[in-house]
């Protein structure tokens, strides 16, 4: 025994070992890599807080609406809070922001987002005076070159902005200040060289930057120190001062993960020692016994039967229960309910669960799904069950008493810790949850009308944003059965080529000439009349009957469009359609068909078709832009619109969104939108159409703001293709222009 006992105790020991010291690395190097990374990225806040300072400044140091404003002998101040003090305050946190004159004297000031006396000024006058006097010498030079300023400073000159940016102590606080010459964006505007106006803006360290900093780097607890006095546990990142020497610290108690991980697994790890010396125990004990081998063989036997059942009844890659497993203990959970008790069914789906899977590979999948499992079983009581289904999808039974809320707040918990984010091969990632709720008996007491239930009020949490709970109505229940009929009904209306309509709404331009129009889908159900696109479209796009709708859509305005040589024909279309095989080459192919010119035909796109970026959609929106066709980006400015897309796609036309133009004279901003974006597009020799215009009101706007086009139920509501004709041969021939090559109409349109 001793020969046998004595070499089994010393593996055992050098295995503990060997894993205990791997464990203790293993969370040293994990906390020392958190807190490395924290320090970098507050290193970094800090030192691009002077930069951001700097471009939030160009935004409106660059303008020719702010150079002549200054100019006039008495100054707009309210003009001047709404697009500069109070403005970069609100907008970017900016602490202080004073306005100064050739003399450098103050002529308007806001801290905190309110509008101060200049005399305010004073006690910063004193502090920042050489930064101020060093900018007056600077000189306009090439875009993004430095040149030298007083004391050695450098003033960065980008484009026409010409700004000196330092990281300071003043007034006793740590402070971003940058300077910026006021000049015009144009050389339509006059400015004498020297006689600038000055933006002043100061952004304090220690105030709502320390919550900035916290919120974009996830560090808890960050707080500013004069001196570097880090408590156990805490570190610290200098401020340094560019006049020399230090401001301060910022200090936070730094994220260890590897403690936690510690304070999970050393528990388990320890328990699983002491289950492996007794079961070391266990097999030498055997040994001594004359039928070990009988009984070995045994064991065998029953643990393979065990393993074999584990495996039938749960999930491989969470051992969690598998969905036969849920469904039995579902239906004997009906079977037993007694009176006073509720049964919880929940089905769950990971939302941005295929965004990981995409990005990082299967592997981080599992392992997220794995993670995710483990967080479920933990908030689960003794009675509840949590299975994986497939997937990233989860169901829950949940039995609690009858008239409590204990379903909708374990649902609340779920949502919470779903949102925590996950550790997924070294990288972070964060992602979300969709809940569907039903309650029994409230909901049936069958298993399969439950699941199924469950299953609708999870679609309808994933169709109103994701990231929430919804508990199934019999409301609910019906709109599916009303999709269901939909979708059928309008596969049979496509396969019969009946009840479909196609409408056409004029595009006018500003003197009155027609020079295009919209198609848009009608369907005359024989039953229910008239039936909203609103209500038909969504289920086409989910269904995929959106492809072979906008096909029809096509051929039927492009043939239409053959009676109109002058007007071009606009088609909206859908984002499902771009991901279909071939999309832009079934496109052109159906306008050959029809005979039409693709020159004539406008395909409008909203911005989600943009924002998918993927190269599959950027090649066939340029095969159709090489093949004649014209792009219009649709409902501008209720998005997420950019700059960059504009340029990526090579958009021909925007088309501002009726919610604007509907908002005119109700005292919102809708004013102020729709002419940043006129200049927007001009600027970028873009054709801009106003839509939703009702009103002469509206129109007399739009036109005096430069929009090309209108469209609005003010000139025409939708009408078939016969009234359009109609219409066409009432106009005089002055009005009607003539539509010429390259989609170019009358000087008249033109300068709309």
């Amino acid at each position: 025994m001793r020969s046998i006992l004595l070499p089994v105790l010393l593996v055992a020991f050098a295995t503990f070992s060997l894993g205990a010291f791997s464990i203790l690395r293993a969370v040293g190097s994990s906390n020392e890599m958190s807190a490395e990374r924290q320090l970098r990225a507050a290193d970094r806040s800090i030192r691009a807080a002077v930069q951001e300072l700097a471009q939030q400044q160009e935004m409106v140091a660059v303008w020719d609406d702010l150079v002549m404003e200054l100019s006039q002998n008495e100054l707009d101040l309210k003009w001047i809070d709404a697009n500069i003090g109070v403005w970069l305050c609100k907008t970017f946190g900016q602490d202080e922001v004073y306005i100064l004159n050739e003399r450098d004297e103050p002529i308007s000031a806001a801290i905190a987002s309110e509008r101060v006396s200049v005399r305010d000024y004073d006690p910063v006058r004193a502090q920042i005076g050489s930064l101020v006097s060093g900018l007056r010498q600077a000189s306009d030079t090439a875009h993004g070159q430095h040149i030298a300023g007083p004391g050695g400073s450098d003033h960065l000159v980008t484009g026409r902005a010409v700004h000196d940016a330092h990281l300071l102590e003043l007034l006793g606080r740590p402070a971003a200040v940058s300077v910026m010459k006021i000049v015009p964006e144009s050389d339509a505007v006059p400015q004498l060289r020297g006689r600038e106006h000055l933006l002043v803006s100061i952004r304090f360290l220690d105030g709502s930057f320390i919550k900035q900093i916290s919120d974009r780097n996830l560090i808890e607890g960050l707080r500013f120190s004069v001196t570097d006095s880090p408590q156990v546990g805490e570190i610290s990142v200098p401020v340094p001062s560019d006049a020399g020497g230090r401001i301060g610290y910022f200090i936070w108690r730094p994220e260890l993960p590897g403690n936690r991980i510690l304070s999970s697994v050393g528990p388990a790890t320890a328990v699983a020692a002491i289950a492996i010396l007794l079961l070391l125990g266990a097999l030498i004990y055997r040994l001594k016994q004359s039928t070990a081998a009988l009984e070995r063989t045994v064991l065998e036997l029953k643990a393979s039967e065990a393993h074999a059942h584990h495996l039938a009844s749960h999930d491989v890659l969470t051992g969690l229960p598998n969905r036969a497993l849920f469904e039995d203990r579902l239906n004997h959970a009906i079977a037993r309910t007694q009176e006073g008790e509720r049964i919880a069914v929940m089905m769950l789906d990971l939302d941005r669960f295929k965004h990981v899977n995409d990005t990082l590979g299967h592997h981080a999948g599992d392992s997220l799904i794995r993670d995710f499992s483990i967080r479920l079983a933990k908030l689960l009581g003794e009675r509840d069950t949590v299975t994986r289904l497939g997937g990233d999808e989860f169901a829950i039974l949940h039995v609690s008493v009858a008239g409590s809320n204990s379903a909708e707040l374990l649902c609340e918990r779920i949502l919470a810790v779903a949102l925590e984010p996950y550790d997924v091969l070294g990288n972070q990632v964060f992602v979300g949850t969709s809940i569907g709720l039903v309650l029994a008996p409230d909901g049936g007491a069958d298993r399969v009308e439950l699941l199924r239930r469950a299953d609708i009020a999870l679609y309808r949490a994933k169709a109103e944003g994701r990231n929430c709970f919804r508990t199934f109505t019999p409301e609910m229940d019906e709109t599916i059965n009303v999709r269901r009929i939909v979708e059928e009904e309008l596969r049979i209306a496509l396969d019969a080529d009946d009840g479909l309509e196609v409408a056409y709404q004029p595009q006018i331009a500003a003197g009155g000439a027609i020079v295009g129009v919209e198609a848009l889908i009608r369907w005359r159900h024989p039953v229910r009349g008239l039936i909203p696109p609103s209500q038909f479209i969504p289920v086409a796009e989910q269904t995929g009957l959106i492809v072979p709708l906008g096909e029809w859509i096509l051929r039927q305005a492009c043939r239409a469009a053959q009676s109109w040589p002058n007007l071009f024909v606009s088609v909206n279309l859908s984002p499902v359609q771009f991901r279909t095989a071939n999309f832009a080459d079934q496109v052109i192919a159906i306008v050959r068909e029809t005979g039409c010119d693709p020159r004539r035909v406008e395909l409008e796109v909203t911005e989600s078709v943009l924002l998918d970026e993927v190269s599959a959609t950027a090649d066939a929106l340029r095969t159709l832009r090489e093949a004649g066709f014209r792009i219009a980006l649709d409902d501008f400015g209720t998005g997420y619109s950019s700059l960059g897309y504009l340029h990526r796609f090579e958009v021909d036309k925007i088309k501002i969104d009726r919610s604007f133009t509907q908002s005119l004279g109700q005292g919102t901003k809708a004013a102020a939108v729709i002419k940043a974006i006129v200049s927007l597009g001009h600027a970028m020799s873009l054709t801009v159409t106003a839509e939703g215009v009702e009103t002469e009101t509206q129109k007399n706007f739009l036109q005096n703001a430069g929009c090309n086009e209108m469209q609005g139920y003010l000139f025409s509501k939708p009408i078939p293709e016969r009234q359009v004709t109609r219409m066409l041969s009432r106009a005089s021939s002055n009005v009607l222009q003539p539509f010429v090559e390259g989609r170019q109409f009358s000087k008249q349109a033109e300068c709309a």
